[in-house]
């Protein structure tokens, strides 16, 4: 992990970034001496984990009810396309 001024980091962004994409770099961005980010590569999304979540939560069974009112909340609008 390379330490970077905030500055060095601002004029060689497109190069740190690069060096994140291609090498899986991680740089510590400094302000004033003192570490205030971390430039690195992004966490892999797969989605598992909102899977997981969504099926281990339990069915609404009042979802159908708030849908129903949901739809019977909305009206179409009149708009005139060529106003």
């Amino acid at each position: 992990m390379e330490n970077v001024s905030a500055t060095d980091a601002a004029h060689r962004f497109s190069e740190l970034l690069d060096a994140v994409e291609w090498r899986g770099a991680t740089f510590l961005i400094a302000r004033r001496g003192r570490t205030v980010a971390r430039l690195g590569p992004a966490a892999a999304a797969n989605g598992s984990e909102l899977k997981l979540l969504l099926r281990g939560a339990r069915p609404d069974p009042d979802w159908p009810n708030d849908l129903d009112e949901l739809r019977a909340s909305l009206t179409v609008e009149e708009r005139s396309w060529n106003g």
